[in-house]
């Protein structure tokens, strides 16, 4: 069997975003919503048996405690962030494990479902369908795959390679180096991914890196001044590698029989009812424009 993991956060954003507005009867924004539900659910119909999403709840995390500058929910739509809960109940309706994070980020969720997932010795693949470069250090080899659903591309271990120029084990460091704006930390001034691929792919980590940078024996323009950099912002790199590494040790599952699709029972209760709602919802409400504008640093 293989397991599915998909970015609930992401998904949303990206429907949001690519679909024209729509409205419940009580003029509530469900579009994206909807726009989730069938984009998943058409997994199922292909032939996915076990699945999961995950989303952010809260987009706050631990993280926001380490660095100030970390990502918050401050500039996302209003229409946007009201479709979180709704998106959550609506998948639960529909049979589909969800896992609303509010702790811990819905990467954090991925990543550890994909680890424990592996475990599995009946599991054939983990497929984490989400192309947010911080997954990257998750994949392993051909068995662990990043599926970005938009693009319709796979990504193994040689793939993550081939991109980043380093292994997924060094993905974190690489981050740290480089920086992720969408997250909200900087990484180091100089270090870019071309070097920073270079350095890493002889090194792996951080702490394997040689103060001189005449041991290094990597081809890399100011080699010397990198040096200097990573030594006098040492402490922050270690702090933005914490921010870019992903958490494992999260329990979201005892079996994976428990992430398996079982066709809903179609009694009328809240979840239901909304759930035919959404999907139900007029295409062709009026919108504001056909597609909206990206804003705020919510998204991926």
């Amino acid at each position: 069997m293989d397991i599915y993991l998909v970015d609930g956060t992401y998904e949303l954003f990206r429907h949001y975003y690519a679909l024209p507005s729509a409205k419940d009867a009580e003029g509530r924004e469900v579009a994206a919503v909807r726009g989730v539900l069938t984009s998943v659910m058409g997994m199922i119909k292909s032939g996915v048996t076990h699945i999961a999403v995950a989303t952010d709840k809260v987009i706050e995390s631990f993280r926001n405690d380490l660095w100030a500058g970390y990502k918050t929910s401050e500039g996302i739509e209003p229409d946007l962030w009201a479709q979180f809960p709704l998106l959550e109940s609506t998948l639960a309706a529909a049979g589909i494990t969800v896992w609303p994070m509010v702790d811990f980020e819905a990467d954090d969720a991925l990543a550890a479902a994909a680890a424990a997932a592996a475990l599995d010795e009946r599991v054939g693949q983990v497929i984490i369908c989400t192309p947010d470069k911080d997954l990257a250090q998750c994949v392993r080899g051909t068995r662990v795959v990043q599926l970005n659903r938009r693009t319709r591309t796979t990504c193994d271990e040689a793939g993550v390679i081939s991109k980043f120029g380093v292994a997924p084990a060094s993905i974190p460091d690489y981050l740290a180096l480089v920086g992720d704006a969408a997250d909200g930390y900087p990484g180091l001034p100089g270090w870019g991914p071309k070097s920073s691929a270079a350095v890493l792919a002889r090194f792996l980590h951080l702490e394997s890196i040689p103060k001189d940078y005449r041991e290094w024996h990597v081809n890399v323009a100011n080699a010397g001044v990198l040096a200097e950099t990573l030594c006098r912002e040492w402490d922050r790199a270690v702090l933005f590698r914490t921010l870019a590494t992903l958490r494992t040790d999260i329990p979201l599952f005892e079996n994976i029989d428990q992430l398996r699709w079982v066709q809903p029972e179609l009694k009328s209760s809240p979840a239901t009812q909304t759930a035919e709602v959404v999907v139900a919802a007029a295409p062709n409400q009026p919108a504001s424009g056909v597609r909206r504008r990206k804003s705020g640093r919510g998204g991926r």
